[in-house]
């Protein structure tokens, strides 16, 4: 059977090593790799000397999140695992260890059942060595558990707030148990709903992660290919989200007036024509209902290889998280985000 789709890589076994490589080789003034070459972290590391680390484990085939997000600004590292897997525990706790000083460290994991298992693992080990390690549990996606759930939900890309809004309040001095505090209610105030159009292809196997009818969209499918809750058929891109927005604000009403961020985030294989044609239906959508927007964030961060769709995302910032959201960065993959509504 002839394979849907041809892949550029040297070997299976060195997919991600390679890919490492030339992270590291086009930004050597911003990244460098850790003691363990899988560990991606700062050049210009600052835990030593009294910043909080931030950081996390995950696997590669969804890039540029995380490894694209090291930087100054954002994560001091990235333990970057096999396609589609979890690192380990043990190289997890490497990646600690590298980058943890006194101030302590959060470890990010966001909600899949191997990141949590190992994340929290490596935390244990962690605060076992003697380390001031907290982990920090991610998740946004309104269709993988209901409403009075979410700590079950799984994690999405709502979850790039966390990273920059979090990264930016460590830069900033903010301490371990305050940047905690920040973290939970920034997740509180995020939510994240995902539609997928076509599948994309392992570059394990070479095979479709799914399958679906070409008149139909999956509502809700997860970024490894998990199974969305539901179908819809394709339409106008207004009545997709129309249908998304109302789910969104079902499960987290927005007043107006309220001041909100949007997260436009391709899958991997939708144009940024696409994308920000979605953007202009929502901002029309929502600002129908009064809703304020402010500094958006549009593009393709949050990936599974080249499967067709992408997520809304919407999240109502304090004034601070507005700052640190804005704040300046010397991350190789992080957007420029813009003080639009100032």
């Amino acid at each position: 059977m002839e394979k849907p789709m041809k892949k550029l890589f040297n070997s299976k076994e060195t997919m991600a090593d390679d890919m490492i490589d030339g992270f590291v080789a086009a930004y050597p003034d911003i990244v460098t790799r850790g003691a363990d070459p899988r560990i991606v972290r700062r050049k210009n590391l600052r835990t030593h000397d009294g910043k909080v680390a931030l950081l996390i484990g995950n696997g590669s085939g969804h890039e540029p999140i995380a490894m694209g997000f090291v930087g100054e600004g954002l994560l001091d590292a990235n333990v970057v695992g096999d396609v589609f897997a979890a690192p380990s525990p043990d190289a997890i706790l490497e990646g600690i260890e590298e980058v943890c000083g006194d101030a302590g460290a959060i470890l990010l994991i966001s909600r899949h059942e191997g990141d949590v298992i190992n994340g929290n693992g490596a935390a244990m080990m962690a605060m076992d060595d003697g380390l001031n390690v907290q982990p920090l549990l991610m998740y946004d996606d309104v269709s993988s558990a209901p409403k009075g759930e979410e700590q079950d939900r799984r994690g999405a890309a709502g979850t790039m707030f966390m990273y920059k809004i979090l990264g930016a309040a460590a830069e900033q001095g903010m301490a371990i148990d305050d940047l905690m505090t920040l973290g939970v209610d920034v997740r509180s105030a995020t939510r994240t709903l995902g539609v997928a159009a076509s599948p994309g292809v392992s570059p394990l196997t070479g095979d479709l992660m799914f399958t679906l009818p070409d008149d139909e969209v999956f509502i809700g499918m997860g970024v490894h290919g998990e199974p969305g809750v539901g179908r819809r058929k394709m339409g106008p891109v207004k009545d997709l989200v129309a249908y998304m927005l109302d789910a969104l604000l079902d499960d987290r009403p927005i007043a107006a007036g309220t001041p909100t961020i949007v997260l436009i985030n391709g899958s991997g294989g939708t144009t940024m024509m696409e994308l920000l044609t979605i953007y202009g239906e929502v901002a029309n959508q929502l600002g129908a209902q009064n809703i304020d927007l402010l500094s958006p964030m549009i593009g393709s961060f949050s990936t599974t290889q080249e499967m067709g769709g992408f997520s809304i995302s919407l999240f109502t910032p304090t004034p601070h998280m507005l700052d640190l959201w804005r704040a300046p960065h010397k991350a190789p993959h992080f957007p420029h985000i813009s003080a639009q509504g100032e």
